[in-house]
């Protein structure tokens, strides 16, 4: 039977389970269950109203809208200023890609943040850290509106890229808090619709250029946002690192007992929901959430959390993630932003430096178009599943990939060819406009397979890809300008991002066909016990 509260709030429960490969799970329901698209919900939820999967829609809505909103202003400044690289190569007097490190170097800090911030939201809390980082954010941001020489701007973005880096691993970190498995690539999805979204930044900022305040403007602007979202986020985000098995394992069971007894002694339904009432936690006041200190957890050691988070480096589905990340970010996001605004405002285009940003309408395009194909690997996985006797494994949501796995690169080779030879300038708009299409299935999908493939040890995976996706980035955006200069646009964008582009989703083949033997063969492995795999019916590692 459902359980309840005295107030009558429904508490969810299911019977899922996970198998003994991570990734393979039971979503058989039994009578009583709750369920999303027919199948039991995962994880199991605690028969308690604090438990982050038993929060009411609305709020978990509320948490999800804040932190995508973080992601889209964390992105917007680390990428939004891309119309300021020349302008920022006269004012300071550097060269231009000299100018380009004003992005590749906060780039990398935006994502090793994750190495420090990470362990340290398991130990302290989610709220804690996250607030700390907002308020990192906003003084990076700050400073950069104030800054006058190139050391100072530096010193402040990599401050606020720093700060707001947390929002690549948090928020994959709450919709695996307060989210179920059939959920959970819809709400990936949306979090990466808000990071990608960020893209328009740059037209925006391209059009501050010929105000008062030229490009100050654009950090005044984030600045005042992120001052707001801060406020959203003090009053409406609640903790949510919660001990979901250490609760169970205390759990007295008495809906079972109560079962019981109404079936031997035909009691009614409504006396054991009463009864039931009694031994269920009392739900937190709101004031009391409003704490910005978080759970503290003694059992977590931040270092040690630090240097096994790279033994993920080894584990195939992590390391595609990576790759995925990195070369769309590095190949895609900061080739377009350098090129773009040299190439367009250069014969024949000759564009003012005030539309030099708009090049990102092309990618925003794309993510529109991609946007209503969210939720489709849930219910491609949901489908697969009823047909394979309520077993879901990881790879089910993949198929919905395949598509994307030849769109993406193929926009590449439009970007390439068009710079390369100055063809018409909505190449560059359709060239981008493919590869943000194809790219927003990968970014989606794979991080999604990922944390289906390895649920329990989530944070430490996330810290690996952070850290990972970042640095590949770096390295391939790092050089982009030296390198289309010497060998031009179509060798290196087209020829040689595009190889790589379309190398890295061909994996998708593989982990579609191998994918559960890969689980299977890593659940065996030195690093599974270094990760302390459990037994067969409680969380598993890695």
């Amino acid at each position: 039977m459902a359980r309840k509260l005295a107030n009558g709030a429904h508490l969810a429960r299911s019977h899922a389970h996970e198998e003994d490969v991570p990734g393979t799970v039971n979503v058989q329901a039994v009578e009583g269950d709750d369920t999303g698209y027919g199948q039991a919900l995962f994880p199991v939820p605690a028969n308690d109203p604090n438990d982050p999967l038993q929060w009411s829609r609305p709020k978990k809505i509320m948490i999800l809208v804040i932190i995508c909103c973080y992601s889209f202003l964390g992105n917007a400044a680390l990428l939004g200023p891309g119309p300021y690289l020349t302008l920022w190569s006269e004012l300071f007097d550097i060269s231009p890609g000299d100018a380009s490190t004003l992005i590749s170097y906060p780039n990398l800090a935006y994502g090793f943040s994750s190495f420090f911030l990470v362990p340290l939201y398991l130990k302290v809390g989610r709220r804690p850290v996250m607030l700390g980082s907002m308020l990192a954010f906003i003084a990076g941001l700050a400073g950069c509106s104030q800054a006058n020489n190139f050391g100072g701007l530096m010193a402040a973005r990599i401050i606020h890229c720093f700060g707001a880096g947390i929002c690549e691993a948090l928020p994959v970190q709450l919709v695996n808090d307060i989210f179920f498995l059939h959920e959970r690539g819809k709400h990936i999805g949306y979090y990466t619709f808000g990071m990608c979204f960020a893209a328009v930044a740059t037209i925006p900022a391209a059009y501050m250029l010929p105000t008062q305040y030229s490009w100050r403007l654009f950090f005044y602007v984030i600045l005042a946002f992120a001052c707001a979202l801060f406020v959203l986020t003090f009053l409406f985000v609640e903790e949510s690192s919660y001990d979901r098995e250490a609760h169970m394992h205390h759990d007295v069971s008495p809906e079972r007992s109560n079962e019981a007894i109404a079936s031997n002694a035909s009691e009614k339904p409504e006396e054991s929901i009463v009864e039931e009432a009694v031994v269920t936690p009392v739900r937190k006041s709101y004031l009391s959430t409003l704490r910005p200190w978080g759970r503290t957890d003694p059992n977590v050691n931040m270092f040690t959390l630090m240097w096994r988070s790279f033994t993920y480096f080894l584990v195939p589905q992590v390391l595609w993630v990576i790759t995925s990340f990195g070369i769309i970010i590095g190949l895609g996001a900061l080739a377009f932003n350098y090129v773009f605004p040299i190439k367009i405002t250069a014969p024949p285009y000759n564009w003012s430096e005030s539309n030099s940003g708009v090049q990102s309408l092309g990618s925003l395009l794309g993510f529109l178009f991609a946007l209503p194909f969210t939720s489709s690997s849930d219910r491609l996985a949901a489908y697969l599943t009823k047909h394979n006797n309520n077993i879901r494994e990881a790879e089910m949501r993949l198929g919905v990939m395949l598509p994307a796995m030849i769109i993406a690169p193929a926009g590449l080779v439009v970007y390439g060819l068009t710079a390369e030879f100055n063809l018409h300038w909505i190449g560059y708009f359709f060239g981008s406009g493919l590869a943000s299409f194809g790219g927003y299935f990968y970014y989606c999908f794979t991080l999604a397979y990922a944390v289906d493939s390895y649920n329990s040890n989530t944070s430490e995976m996330l810290i690996a890809i952070n850290i990972g996706k970042q640095a590949v980035s770096f390295g391939l955006g790092f050089g982009v300008l030296d390198w289309v200069m010497e060998r031009g646009y179509a060798t290196i964008i087209a020829g040689a991002f595009g190889s790589v582009f379309l190398a890295n989703n061909l994996m998708l083949i593989v982990f579609m066909l191998r994918g559960k033997q890969i689980r299977r063969f890593m659940s065996t492995s030195w690093v599974s016990t270094l990760h302390g795999r459990r037994t067969r019916n409680t969380p598993q590692s890695l």
